[in-house]
């Protein structure tokens, strides 16, 4: 029997795809990478993947996992590989109120994931702009981060236990919703990030929280990076560690959105250099519960200290969300951010985490050093600025390969300068495949890759991405 023949003995002839039946898995979010599969296999629980597995071992056949297909680093790309999708592995199994946890498998969208939780007056805390589309395996398999980090953690956070199908087809069960185990090697977190090159996530436990009965959201306008900081510190220290988010979009962003978006509206009657979006979350009656003049507390508050900093000079503009309606419409502003920034072949993209009082100072060096690169370079920026991730966009007067990647080595150098990270919530896939080459430790380089070699022998999981040759 054929490769193929044995995936349809072991999970069925409608579930193995090929031709034209694969074209939805032809073709991730940024269409900039090549996916032609020999087929896409759709497993439907996790003794499907195993076999799956099993048969792609012995055989030597590589193997591509494919959640929502949403990443922006090219890691589903392949030419001739065998797909597999875990869209079918798409139950909620279980909830868990009391304890705050929710297992799931590594097909649920993530969306469905925050439904479930808000059934229960609970949620499910990580989110960003692809959540209606994004799967929870990927997001885990990437170790995602999104706009709530400040406040919840990565992905690898927010995660207790996972099921685990490694390349031989065995079932690695680490399905606790422990919150301390201390019993060896914490495997649970190598998996998580390691972008299929380890095995298949097939199912989590995950960490729920709270939900606030309360937001204060605002808009606001300081003169500098570093001032926008002090804000976030002076929220942080007034409301015990509550704010959940706090998102830089400077004058360049809300120009591109505006132009971009029919319906966007700028944030304030002037136009300022520094934006950033701060929303706080109440979870406590005190700090969430109308008061006899219907103020919410938490909002009186965010309005005092932006208030006290506008008087000190530190705070420019600021409004504050008065209604859901403002609420949203601020986040759908920072939301946008992928599909807006985004010119595939003409963009220099990159995403990197800085210490925070890093940030001005590594932002300020990146457009120096590409200015005496190009004199004529554009560069956009928006940034998770309570965590220190920056995606920065880089828009070149010459587009050629030789130009970006000099200036993608322009973003490493001032990232190397403050001891940060190349990669900060994206992956690595194989976009930054030559920057892992470059800039990562050669010890951890070499760590990485005996790992590789003892879970993966063969090299049949996601081959080429992740560790550089």
């Amino acid at each position: 029997m054929s490769v193929l023949d044995q995936m349809r003995a072991a999970i069925g002839d409608a579930y193995v795809l090929t031709a034209e039946d694969t074209t939805k898995w032809r073709s991730d979010w940024t269409g900039d990478y090549t996916l032609n599969p020999a087929a896409v296999l759709r497993p439907g629980s996790t003794a499907d993947v195993a076999a799956v597995l099993k048969i792609a071992n012995y055989s030597g056949t590589p193997i591509v996992p494919v959640s929502g297909n949403t990443g922006l680093t090219g890691a589903t790309s392949n030419d001739g590989a065998l797909m597999l999708s875990v869209d079918r592995l798409n139950k909620v199994r279980s909830i868990d109120p009391e304890g705050r946890s929710i297992t799931v498998e590594a097909g649920v969208i993530l969306s469905a994931i925050h439904d479930a939780a808000d059934e229960h007056n609970l949620i499910f805390p990580l989110t960003f702009g692809a959540r209606g589309t994004a799967m929870i395996g990927g997001a885990l398999s990437t170790n995602a981060g999104g706009s709530n980090v400040l406040r919840y953690g990565n992905a690898r956070d927010l995660c207790m236990g996972v099921e685990v199908v490694l390349p031989d087809g065995r079932v690695m069960d680490l399905m606790s919703a422990l919150h301390k185990d201390n019993s060896g090697l914490n495997l649970r977190n190598l998996v998580i990030g390691a972008e299929g090159t380890l095995g298949v996530i097939t199912a989590a436990v995950l960490k729920l929280h709270p939900k606030p009965i309360a937001y204060a959201t605002a808009m606001v306008a300081v003169p500098t990076v570093e001032d926008g900081l002090t804000l976030l510190n002076a929220m942080q220290d007034a409301t015990g560690g509550a704010v959940e988010a706090f998102e830089y979009m400077p004058k360049e962003y809300i120009d591109r959105h505006l132009e971009r978006k029919a319906d966007a509206r700028r944030p304030f009657d002037e136009d300022h250099a520094v934006n950033v979006m701060i929303e706080v979350g109440a979870t406590a009656e005190k700090d969430g519960k109308p008061g006899p003049d219907g103020a919410i507390p938490i909002v009186t508050l965010l309005e005092t200290e932006l208030g006290r900093m506008f008087e000190d000079g530190k705070v420019l503009d600021a409004m504050v969300a008065q209604s859901d309606a403002q609420r949203t419409e601020m986040w759908a502003r920072r939301e946008a951010a992928g599909e807006i920034l985004f010119d595939p072949g003409i963009a220099v993209n990159t995403d990197i985490a800085v210490p925070l009082s890093k940030v001005g100072q590594t932002l300020r060096m990146i457009t120096a050093n590409l200015k005496k690169l190009d004199p004529d370079v554009t560069e956009i920026v928006v940034a998770h600025l309570g965590d220190g991730n920056i995606h920065h966009t880089a828009y070149p007067r010459r587009n050629t390969p030789d130009v970006m990647a000099q200036m993608v080595e322009v973003v490493e150098d001032a990232v190397a300068e403050v001891r940060g990270s190349f990669s900060a919530e994206h992956g690595v896939g194989i976009s930054k495949l030559d920057t892992m080459r470059r800039r990562k430790d050669p010890v951890a380089l070499d760590v990485m890759r005996t790992i590789k070699r003892a879970v993966d022998p063969n090299g049949i999981m996601n081959p080429g991405k992740v560790i550089p040759d």
